[in-house]
Protein backbone atom coordinates (compact mmCIF):
# COMPACT_ATOMS: atom_id res chain seq x y z
CA UNK A 1 0.00 0.00 0.00
CA UNK A 2 1.31 3.33 -0.53
CA UNK A 3 2.62 3.09 -3.66
CA UNK A 4 0.60 3.16 -7.17
CA UNK A 5 4.17 2.32 -9.01
CA UNK A 6 5.15 -0.97 -6.91
CA UNK A 7 3.93 -3.79 -9.10
CA UNK A 8 4.24 -6.21 -6.60
CA UNK A 9 0.66 -7.89 -5.29
CA UNK A 10 1.79 -7.84 -1.46
CA UNK A 11 -1.50 -6.59 0.22
CA UNK A 12 -5.10 -7.04 0.01
CA UNK A 13 -8.28 -5.66 2.19
CA UNK A 14 -11.75 -6.34 2.31
CA UNK A 15 -14.40 -5.55 4.78
CA UNK A 16 -16.89 -8.03 6.03
CA UNK A 17 -19.69 -7.58 8.36
CA UNK A 18 -17.95 -4.65 9.26
CA UNK A 19 -14.60 -5.97 10.02
CA UNK A 20 -11.85 -4.70 8.04
CA UNK A 21 -9.15 -7.69 7.39
CA UNK A 22 -6.02 -7.50 5.43
CA UNK A 23 -3.83 -9.79 4.13
CA UNK A 24 -0.20 -9.39 3.31
CA UNK A 25 2.76 -11.80 2.21
CA UNK A 26 5.41 -8.24 2.73
CA UNK A 27 9.09 -8.68 1.29
CA UNK A 28 11.68 -11.18 1.99
CA UNK A 29 14.46 -8.79 1.91
CA UNK A 30 17.00 -11.22 0.78
CA UNK A 31 19.83 -10.60 -0.06
CA UNK A 32 20.87 -7.81 2.05
CA UNK A 33 22.27 -5.75 2.14
CA UNK A 34 21.21 -4.57 -1.47
CA UNK A 35 17.94 -3.47 -3.17
CA UNK A 36 15.85 -6.37 -1.95
CA UNK A 37 16.25 -5.27 1.59
CA UNK A 38 15.78 -1.44 1.21
CA UNK A 39 12.75 -2.69 -0.65
CA UNK A 40 11.40 -4.72 2.14
CA UNK A 41 12.10 -1.10 4.87
CA UNK A 42 10.43 1.25 2.54
CA UNK A 43 7.25 -1.49 2.29
CA UNK A 44 6.95 -2.02 5.63
CA UNK A 45 7.25 2.35 6.15
CA UNK A 46 4.07 2.41 3.91
CA UNK A 47 2.72 -0.44 5.12
CA UNK A 48 3.16 1.26 9.02
CA UNK A 49 1.03 4.43 7.52
CA UNK A 50 -1.46 2.78 6.12
CA UNK A 51 -1.97 0.48 9.12
CA UNK A 52 -2.43 4.07 11.10
CA UNK A 53 -5.00 5.43 8.72
CA UNK A 54 -6.56 1.87 9.01
CA UNK A 55 -6.86 2.52 12.78
CA UNK A 56 -7.89 5.97 12.59
CA UNK A 57 -11.02 4.56 11.17
CA UNK A 58 -12.25 3.20 14.32
CA UNK A 59 -13.08 0.23 12.70
CA UNK A 60 -12.61 -3.37 13.93
CA UNK A 61 -9.19 -4.50 11.81
CA UNK A 62 -6.97 -7.73 11.36
CA UNK A 63 -3.60 -7.10 9.67
CA UNK A 64 -2.75 -10.86 8.67
CA UNK A 65 -0.25 -12.55 6.94
CA UNK A 66 3.41 -13.23 5.98
CA UNK A 67 5.08 -10.20 7.49
CA UNK A 68 8.94 -11.86 6.80
CA UNK A 69 9.87 -10.55 10.49
CA UNK A 70 11.32 -12.30 12.97
CA UNK A 71 9.95 -9.98 15.96
CA UNK A 72 12.37 -11.60 18.74
CA UNK A 73 15.47 -13.75 19.10
CA UNK A 74 12.74 -15.86 20.78
CA UNK A 75 10.71 -16.29 17.47
CA UNK A 76 13.51 -18.25 15.93
CA UNK A 77 15.34 -22.04 16.92
CA UNK A 78 18.54 -21.24 18.30
CA UNK A 79 20.80 -21.06 14.98
CA UNK A 80 23.40 -18.29 13.71
CA UNK A 81 22.75 -19.55 10.02
CA UNK A 82 20.50 -17.06 10.09
CA UNK A 83 22.32 -14.03 11.76
CA UNK A 84 22.59 -12.11 8.51
CA UNK A 85 19.24 -12.97 7.27
CA UNK A 86 16.88 -9.88 6.49
CA UNK A 87 14.35 -12.02 8.22
CA UNK A 88 16.39 -10.99 11.63
CA UNK A 89 17.72 -7.58 11.20
CA UNK A 90 17.69 -4.78 13.72
CA UNK A 91 15.72 -2.75 11.05
CA UNK A 92 12.96 -5.26 10.50
CA UNK A 93 12.16 -5.78 13.94
CA UNK A 94 12.40 -2.73 14.56
CA UNK A 95 9.35 -2.44 11.29
CA UNK A 96 7.00 -4.75 13.96
CA UNK A 97 7.72 -3.25 16.68
CA UNK A 98 6.33 0.10 15.29
CA UNK A 99 3.33 -1.69 14.25
CA UNK A 100 2.91 -2.72 18.23
CA UNK A 101 3.62 0.83 19.22
CA UNK A 102 0.77 2.41 16.84
CA UNK A 103 -1.67 -0.17 19.23
CA UNK A 104 -1.74 -3.55 17.40
CA UNK A 105 -2.11 -6.61 19.59
CA UNK A 106 0.26 -9.78 18.48
CA UNK A 107 -3.05 -12.86 18.27
CA UNK A 108 -0.07 -15.26 19.33
CA UNK A 109 1.86 -13.05 21.93
CA UNK A 110 -1.68 -11.95 23.52
CA UNK A 111 -2.45 -15.57 24.08
CA UNK A 112 1.06 -16.91 24.42
CA UNK A 113 3.10 -14.57 26.16
CA UNK A 114 5.60 -16.94 27.64
CA UNK A 115 5.75 -19.74 25.04
CA UNK A 116 9.46 -20.03 23.20
CA UNK A 117 8.69 -21.66 20.42
CA UNK A 118 5.52 -20.25 18.39
CA UNK A 119 6.78 -20.89 14.90
CA UNK A 120 4.90 -20.70 11.85
CA UNK A 121 7.71 -21.84 9.13
CA UNK A 122 10.24 -24.17 9.20
CA UNK A 123 12.27 -24.37 5.94
CA UNK A 124 11.99 -27.83 3.25
CA UNK A 125 15.88 -27.71 3.76
CA UNK A 126 18.22 -29.40 6.54
CA UNK A 127 15.31 -31.62 7.45
CA UNK A 128 13.89 -28.82 9.92
CA UNK A 129 10.10 -29.71 10.09
CA UNK A 130 11.29 -33.18 12.01
CA UNK A 131 13.49 -31.22 14.59
CA UNK A 132 11.20 -28.43 14.99
CA UNK A 133 13.64 -25.64 13.90
CA UNK A 134 11.39 -22.99 12.92
CA UNK A 135 11.08 -19.57 13.09
CA UNK A 136 7.74 -17.05 12.99
CA UNK A 137 7.02 -15.34 10.10
CA UNK A 138 3.62 -15.17 10.13
CA UNK A 139 1.15 -12.95 12.52
CA UNK A 140 -1.93 -11.79 12.92
CA UNK A 141 -2.30 -8.18 14.44
CA UNK A 142 -5.68 -7.11 15.67
CA UNK A 143 -6.92 -3.24 16.16
CA UNK A 144 -7.85 -2.78 19.90
CA UNK A 145 -11.38 -3.00 19.06
CA UNK A 146 -11.15 -6.84 17.83
CA UNK A 147 -8.34 -7.69 20.23
CA UNK A 148 -11.01 -6.89 23.26
CA UNK A 149 -12.94 -9.53 21.59
CA UNK A 150 -10.20 -12.09 20.82
CA UNK A 151 -10.88 -15.31 22.44
CA UNK A 152 -7.84 -18.05 21.22
CA UNK A 153 -5.44 -18.26 18.84
CA UNK A 154 -2.87 -20.72 17.60
CA UNK A 155 -1.00 -22.33 14.84
CA UNK A 156 -2.01 -25.07 12.52
CA UNK A 157 1.15 -27.26 13.35
CA UNK A 158 -0.92 -30.41 11.67
CA UNK A 159 -1.25 -28.44 8.08
CA UNK A 160 2.35 -28.38 8.51
CA UNK A 161 3.08 -31.77 8.96
CA UNK A 162 0.90 -33.04 5.96
CA UNK A 163 2.03 -34.55 2.86
CA UNK A 164 3.39 -31.96 0.55
CA UNK A 165 2.55 -29.06 2.40
CA UNK A 166 3.36 -25.23 2.49
CA UNK A 167 6.91 -24.83 4.57
CA UNK A 168 4.05 -22.23 6.50
CA UNK A 169 1.54 -23.10 8.79
CA UNK A 170 -2.13 -21.21 9.45
CA UNK A 171 -2.23 -18.75 11.95
CA UNK A 172 -5.81 -18.35 13.82
CA UNK A 173 -7.69 -16.33 15.82
CA UNK A 174 -11.27 -17.14 17.23
CA UNK A 175 -13.06 -13.55 18.37
CA UNK A 176 -16.37 -13.48 20.46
Amino acid sequence: PGDDADRQARYIEAAVDGVVIACLYAPNGNPRPGPKFDYKLAWHQRFAAHATDLLDTGLPVALAGDFNIVPEPRDIYETRSYDDNALVQPESRAAFAALIEQGWTDALRKVFPREEKLYTFWDYRRNRWPRDAGLRLDHILLSKKLARKLKAAGIDREQRGRENPSDHAPVWVELG
